[in-house]
């Protein structure tokens, strides 16, 4: 993409602060920063959404690359009828769907009828990034989120794609649907399986834990027997 000159002022602002409106015409004319800035403003929900159908961080990334050259090769046919990060997310989704299609012939889960009608449920939060903390607690956060990220590659396809974009991405009914082609309802649907089945996965390999729960053995165990033996000995 041949970049277009611009006022060197222009690249003296703070891009991070400006609107997706802002920043497209920017991205039109070539300008790289604007460029980086709408890719590095989208990454994670674009992330989401493809690794949501394709079980592999790899080719997640691949195809969020893809998505991006397609986008941005073709932003001068963005009107601005839609937000830019529903134009970008859709078109991750047929990236990743068309490379699922590629592979092999898929059919989709056919839509159930609501048994029961569920208030919704929590939204389940994957750890974040917060400010530094301790090794230790490190750790236990990076566990836990390996820990979810199994359980949703657990989830059939749809139903995983539906939890992704609704609880992960905290995106509505309507917009989960609209992205996925499928109705609101079968949408709800999917989220309600989804979530037990979450629950089922989460209880069963959580069983087996509890026995282990609050160790204390090993050096731990060592020392405090040290300590009560000491204090014995000093004891008239």
């Amino acid at each position: 993409m041949a970049a277009t000159p611009v006022p060197v002022e222009r690249h003296r602002q703070h891009l991070s602060t400006l609107s997706d409106a802002e920043l497209v015409p920017l991205a039109k004319m070539g300008e790289e920063p604007a460029i980086r800035a709408i890719i590095q403003r989208h990454n994670q929900r674009l992330f989401r959404t493809a690794r949501a159908v394709i079980r592999s961080d790899w080719e997640a990334e691949d195809i969020v690359q893809a998505a991006y050259v397609k986008a941005f090769t073709n932003l001068a046919t963005f009107r601005g009828e839609a937000e830019l990060s529903t134009w970008l997310t859709r078109i991750t989704l047929n990236e990743a769907l068309g490379r699922v299609r590629s592979r092999k012939n898929t059919t989709g889960l056919e839509e159930i009828d609501m048994q029961t009608t569920s208030p919704g449920g929590e939204v389940l939060q994957f750890p974040s990034s917060l400010s530094a903390t301790d090794p230790e607690t490190e750790l236990s956060r990076s566990q836990a989120r390996h820990f979810l990220e199994h359980a949703v590659d657990d989830l059939p396809d749809d139903f995983r794609a539906v939890f992704v974009l609704r609880d992960v991405e905290g995106m509505s009914t309507d917009e989960t649907a609209s992205y996925l082609g499928i109705k609101p309802e079968t949408a709800k649907t999917r989220l309600h399986r989804a979530r037990k089945m979450m629950r089922q996965s989460i209880e069963k390999q959580l069983s087996g834990a509890f026995s282990a729960l609050f160790p204390f053995d090993g050096a731990r165990c060592a020392a405090m027997a040290d300590r009560v033996i000491v204090t014995l000995r000093q004891t008239p």
